[in-house]
């Protein structure tokens, strides 16, 4: 028996009972402390289950700092991400499970791969190659697809055509698949007229001078040309025929590099081009410069009949027109840090393209017998500028990829035109009878444009969200001065003399969305809203046209990967086609004696509603089947007087269309030494006229089909054979005879690929000009027809030298590894 003092009191109890207790007790505390070690090692025993991965980012010779790695599970869904430190390391703690790692960096190949994580993983060391597009290379490492189709824009790399080689951005874009550049206008076909930017800015040009703005761009800046033919939320919804996106070259990492090219054209004149490309690009600096100049000249004919009542009316003009251009581009990119870039662009261009045109116009009775004869000589001196400012700066805000972007641009265009003609009336006989015109034309235009854009890409677990706003002011002023000459002083008529001034400002924002649902499916959409106001007013006529009206512009897209043979895509979007300034203008100018041409300030916009449906297998067979439709068109009306025998040309809103096409492109290797570029469309459409024109309208099929075909004769020689045919046919209030070109290509490379001669006979039968272009309006019959020197032979010389690798200091922001600790 054992006394136990508890508790003021004395306990009697047997040694077995003690036993037991003090054992009990023992378990208990044992249990306590287990469960306090439990509790207390639960976080390590958590931790446990991340596992490191690590690896080292380097190119062939030297570690790579910055490289982009993120993490994404199997849905593509963002999970971490880092950059490499200044050796090219990485690590990141990671879960248990399967991954993708994607690496980037500008200059290099992207780098993706598949893993799975049980423990701590080294990935060993990753080879990025560099990108075989860059200016900076001087020899191709790999052969790029020429046709690349992503979801929303079809991405067309110039670098395996012979015939850009010397050329412009003008004519790079005729080489796109699907796209046709004809009579002032770039077409992707089936859609419409589209619109142009450089590396996704817009230019604010349209016709011609869009045309002389490309022509002063070198091919060889152009790293490819994105056809989008139904534009996203993020680009203004103006322009009906979609968006021409040019990317420019950037240059390599760490490499400078001049390229100097030397051409020589001939028509039935000659023009002389000379160009020059500079590239730098050293640690947080990219610089780049060019100059291009043009100087010669070229020759335009043109045919215009009007069959009147009381008989035809034949004009025929021919045009000497002077190729006189300058033009420059500036470009510095600074990485502020390792996050934060600021940049400038300027770009100049000077065109002085004079020109003197001998009409001829031959008057016709019913019987077919010449009446009389109108000469009508002219000279015009012509000249125009624009200047192009952006500032911008792009941050990249977490390791996340989301990234804020600002951009601030200002456009300013000017041009002047003057213009001095006599036309005289002659007996069939060519017996002088009187002055029938005799004149002189001024006429000035001033167009400036200021914009203010933010885009935000901001991904989210479960989808990639991207956002922004822009806005932008227009003013443009245009003049039209008149003077008689036929005293022999010039006497100014204000009948004919006219100032007109145009506002237009437009404030717009928009979200746009995409998620992969899974490896198969991938779906985005986007709505944009846009606020515009416009004024017009003719100082002359005391006219004024004021509109304000807001829009919104949804779009969508989905695709498909049902294997890795075959992809599917359906989109839609809706857009709205602005009429351009001078459109506006009510006053009347004449172009020669019986045909002038006016504006009209009550063009109201039109809109078009895009649907998509494209098939892609192993990504050389392409289809496509389009539908647009389009409400309340706007568009040139080429009516006339039969009273008096004019010719009037005027616009208006005057239909309602419903286009529609499929479209197929086939890219081949026939051989190692053979690859082919081929697409055939066919296009219909359906028109309603929705104001009296006394006309009719009638529509066909149009077909239209190209091939391009580049033969290896060796190492260094590479030959283009490329054939393109549009067939005649009727849209809506006009008609239009065939084109077709044929072309060849030649190029050799000099000297390890430092030296390239190129030579290119284009359009060799002269067929690709614009004919038999028909229309009837009050019961008059007008076929015209034009051909602006499209045959031609052309010689250039390339060179090009630089150094591919120039020494760099370590690129290191001062408080980098304190920015590390904030995970910044």
């Amino acid at each position: 028996m054992v006394r136990l003092f508890f508790v003021g009191r004395i306990w009697k109890i047997s040694k077995a009972t003690l036993l037991q207790i003090i054992e009990t007790s023992l378990k208990l505390e044992i249990m306590k402390k287990a469960n306090l070690l439990i509790f207390l090692l639960l976080p390590l025993f958590c931790l446990a289950q991340s596992f490191q991965l690590k690896g080292k980012i380097t190119n062939e010779k030297s570690p790579l700092q910055w490289a982009d790695v993120s993490i994404l599970n199997l849905e593509g869904k963002i999970m971490d991400g880092i950059t490499s430190k200044q050796d090219g390391t990485f690590e990141i703690n990671l879960k248990k499970g399967t991954y993708k790692i994607e690496i980037g960096l500008l200059g290099f190949t992207d780098y993706e791969k598949e893993f799975t994580i049980e423990k701590d993983t080294d990935l060993g060391i990753i080879i990025l190659k560099e990108s075989a597009t860059n200016l900076g290379e001087v020899v191709v490492q790999s052969k790029k697809k020429t046709i690349e189709q992503k979801t929303d824009r079809l991405i067309y790399n110039l670098e395996n055509n012979v015939t850009t080689t010397g050329s412009d951005a003008l004519s790079a874009i005729n080489t796109a698949p699907g796209v046709v550049v004809k009579n002032d206008a770039i077409t992707i076909l089936g859609k419409g007229t589209s619109r142009v930017m450089i590396d996704g800015r817009m230019i604010e040009l349209a016709g011609e001078e869009l045309n002389n703005f490309l022509k002063s761009i070198s091919a060889a800046d152009i790293k490819n040309i994105e056809i989008i033919s139904n534009p996203p939320a993020k680009y203004e919804a103006d322009g009906f025929g979609g968006l021409i996106n040019i990317i420019m070259k950037k240059g390599v990492r760490d490499s400078w590099k001049n390229s100097t090219t030397f051409s020589y054209e001939q028509n039935k004149f000659g023009i002389s081009t000379l160009r020059n490309n500079f590239f730098y690009n050293k640690n947080k600096f990219r610089f780049s410069a060019s100059v291009n100049g043009k100087t010669g000249y070229k020759n335009a004919d043109e045919v215009l009949e009007m069959y009147f009542p009381d008989g035809l009316s034949k004009m025929s003009s021919s045009t000497k027109v002077k190729n006189e251009n300058l033009s420059g581009k500036l470009a510095l990119d600074y990485d502020l840090s390792e996050r934060t870039t600021i940049g400038f662009q300027y770009l100049n261009d000077r065109n002085n393209p004079d020109f003197k045109s001998d009409i001829r116009i031959d008057n016709y009775n019913t019987q077919n017998q010449l009446e009389n004869v109108t000469l009508n000589n002219s000279f015009t001196d012509k000249g125009s500028r624009n200047q192009t400012y952006n500032a911008h700066l792009i941050t990249k805000l977490d390791s996340l990829k989301r990234k804020l972007s600002f951009d601030v641009d200002y456009f300013n265009y000017s041009s002047k035109f003057d213009r001095s003609f006599v036309a005289n009336n002659y007996t069939p006989d060519m017996n002088f009878i009187d002055v029938n015109q005799s004149g002189r034309n001024v006429s000035n235009q001033d167009i400036d444009n200021s914009s203010f854009k933010a885009d935000m890409e901001h991904p989210l677990q479960a989808l990639n969200l991207s956002y922004g706003a822009k806005i932008s002011f227009t003013n443009s002023i245009s003049d039209v001065l008149y003077y008689n000459t036929i005293s022999g002083n010039p006497e100014l008529d204000p009948n004919q003399s006219n100032r007109f001034k145009y506002t237009e400002n437009n404030q717009a924002i928009y979200i746009n969305a995409d998620k992969k649902w899974n490896e198969k499916w991938n779906f985005q959409m986007g709505l944009r809203l846009e606020n515009t106001q416009t004024n017009g007013f003719s100082e002359t006529l005391n006219q004024e046209t004021v509109n304000d009206y807001l829009k919104l512009f949804p779009t969508f897209y989905a695709s498909y990967k049902k294997n890795e043979n075959n992809s599917f895509s359906l989109n839609y979007g809706k857009r709205i086609n602005r009429p351009r300034f001078d459109l506006l203008n009510p006053f009347r100018i004449y172009i020669n004696s019986n045909s002038y041409s006016e504006g009209n300030p009550f063009l109201i916009p039109s809109f078009s509603d895009n649907f998509e449906f494209a098939h892609s297998y192993k990504e050389i067979l392409r289809t496509s089947v389009f539908v647009n439709v389009v409400t309340n068109g706007y568009g040139v009306l080429f009516t006339s007087n039969p009273e008096t025998n004019t010719q009037i040309v005027t616009r208006e809103n005057y239909f309602k269309n419903l286009n529609y096409g499929i479209g197929e492109s086939y890219s081949a290797s026939f051989a190692e030494w053979w690859s082919s570029e081929n697409s055939l469309y066919i296009l219909g459409a359906k028109t309603e006229f929705i104001k009296n024109i006394n006309a009719t309208p009638s529509n066909s099929l149009q077909v239209d089909f190209s091939t391009n075909n580049t033969f290896i004769l060796g190492k260094t020689t590479k030959l283009q054979i490329d054939f393109s045919y549009s067939s005649p046919f009727k849209s809506g209030l006009y008609e239009i005879g065939y084109a077709s070109s044929f072309d060849i290509g030649f190029k050799q490379d000099l000297f390890n690929k430092t030296m390239q001669i190129a030579f290119l006979a284009n359009d060799i039968f002269n067929t690709s000009y614009l004919k038999d272009f028909t229309s009837v309006v009050n019961g008059v019959k007008q076929v015209y027809s034009q051909n602006e020197s499209n045959r031609f032979v052309r010689l250039s010389v390339v060179y090009n030298f630089g150094n591919k690798k120039i020494n760099v200091k370590e690129r290191d922001f001062g408080n980098q590894d304190e920015k590390k600790r904030t995970g910044n």
